[in-house]
């Protein structure tokens, strides 16, 4: 009882802690894109060391969970998806401040374009990230797998980004720098959409026994 007990409670940060990485991207993109320096310093100052105690604490506490209780079976696969997913969640943090970072080199030039395939890019990961953690809590196979699918329409808006970039870059040498930043953001967020991507294969495996990896399979 107490192990389930303890169980719940690493969900439950596991929860957590998703929702402040999540809410790094999105202060990342908002920051950028309304030009609000004072949310970008927050993702870097303030949200980055939460996310890394966040990281330490969980990883602490499943450790614990399994020296004390030495759990098998459901239990020890939960926690060691756990563990999985938290070390993924912080990459996740440090992939938010580099987009911060890339942010705040930004917002004091002049602007290459007005942002709209990058914020729309966001909301994609953000609701990647959601869903991801979500399919894990519930394990749905189902949503994991719609996860899955919307890495595609990432990559492809990754591509359109890409391609305007360098049609401008090529247009204009002066926008090059600022160009490269963008790109280095757009990259970010699509690696932030492969590691999610990367827990709900993980949570089809762990639900249905099914590899998936390479999208070669269907739920």
């Amino acid at each position: 009882m107490l192990e389930e007990t303890k169980l719940i409670q690493v969900k439950k940060e596991l929860v957590e802690f998703a929702t402040l990485v999540e809410s790094m991207v999105g202060k990342s993109i908002t920051g950028l894109k309304d030009r609000t320096p004072d949310e970008l310093h927050e993702v870097t100052d303030v949200d980055e060391p939460r996310a890394n105690n966040f990281e330490t604490d969980l990883d602490e506490r499943c450790v614990s969970i399994i020296a004390q209780h030495q759990p098998a079976g459901k239990s020890l696969r939960t926690i060691l998806m756990v563990l999985h997913i938290n070390s993924t969640l912080e990459r996740i943090g440090d992939h938010a401040v580099t987009i911060a970072e890339s942010g705040l080199f930004l917002l004091v030039r002049p602007p290459v374009k007005q942002l709209i395939d990058i914020p729309h890019m966001a909301e994609v990961v953000k609701s990647m990230i959601t869903d991801s953690i979500d399919s894990f809590i519930n394990e749905d196979a189902e949503l994991a797998r719609s996860v899955c699918e919307r890495d595609d329409i990432v990559d492809g808006l990754r591509n359109q980004i890409l391609r305007e970039l360098i049609t401008y870059m090529t247009a204009d040498p002066a926008t090059i720098e600022r160009s490269l930043q963008l790109m280095k953001i757009a990259s970010n967020l699509e690696r932030i959409a492969d590691l999610t991507t990367n827990i709900c294969e993980d949570v089809i495996y762990m639900v249905k026994g099914k590899v998936i990896k390479h999208h070669k399979d269907t739920v």
